[in-house]
């Protein structure tokens, strides 16, 4: 089984782009979107070669929004999964799909903004609750989670560390909330699979050609349980598909 996690930064755009040529060449059993930024009546006469899409799409207009398009059935889906008085559900940023053997979790992280102003709800309510989330989950069946994080995890991540330390996706609180997911018991696969492996990016500016010169960041992951890891293959970035100024991200998994 292939799970792929793709950033489109706008569905409508991305299938002007060869978004079909795309997922013939990535070939995911399950494909799971972020910033679709679409309702789902938009673009329901389009054939994406799977079964009935899930879309949870925010309730402003061409604003955030999530998506999984899978073709193995899910026994079921649940788009509420924090609280109210915690995030306004409407910016559709969560898919909980279950599977036979897994929960998996498509998530597009609230970027905390350039000027840091959504920070502290980043960092002590959301990061807080979506620890909650798969916590709960993990009780029950083991999780992958995927999706657009919206943080470089540590300085292997970015291209100048330096001097982002004080810029959203690179802040000591923004880190030390997607560290606790790793200390909770979820595995980040690509790093599981490339320790090392540097200049590895996911997300790259529009701005200074900075994708052709690859200076990047690492933006994009698929946590998975520790139960999981002796089922799971292979871990990638497909550096080379193109639509997005995010890359997709994937793992092969053996059930």
């Amino acid at each position: 089984m292939r799970i792929i996690s793709w950033n489109v930064n706008g569905l409508r755009s991305v299938i002007k782009k060869d978004f079909s040529g795309a997922i013939s060449f990535l070939k995911p059993d399950i494909l799971c979107l972020q910033e679709t930024r679409v309702f789902e009546e938009a673009i329901s006469a389009i054939d994406f070669g799977f079964n009935r899409p899930i879309f949870n799409s925010a309730k402003r207009k061409g604003y955030s929004g999530t998506a999984i398009f899978s073709n193995p059935d899910a026994l079921a889906v649940n788009l509420n999964t924090i609280p109210e008085e915690t995030i306004d559900e409407q910016e559709g940023r969560i898919i909980v799909s279950e599977y036979d053997n897994f929960f998996l979790v498509n998530v597009y992280t609230p970027n905390s903004k350039s000027n840091l102003s959504r920070l502290d709800f980043r960092y002590k309510v959301w990061d807080v609750e979506f620890l909650k989330l798969l916590k709960k989950l993990e009780s029950m069946k083991p999780v992958i989670a995927c999706g657009d994080f919206n943080v470089a995890h540590e300085e292997i991540d970015l291209e100048h560390p330096a001097d982002n330390h004080f810029s959203n996706g690179f802040t000591d609180e923004e880190r030390s909330g997607f560290s606790n997911y790793i200390t909770n018991g979820f595995i980040d696969s690509y790093r599981y699979f490339y320790p090392e492996k540097s200049k590895a990016y996911s997300w790259w500016s529009y701005r200074m050609n900075s994708r052709e010169r690859n200076v990047g960041w690492r933006l994009d992951y698929i946590l998975i349980s520790k139960r999981l890891l002796n089922h799971v293959r292979a871990a990638f970035i497909f550096t080379d598909v193109q639509g997005s100024d995010h890359a997709p991200v994937g793992i092969d998994m053996e059930l």
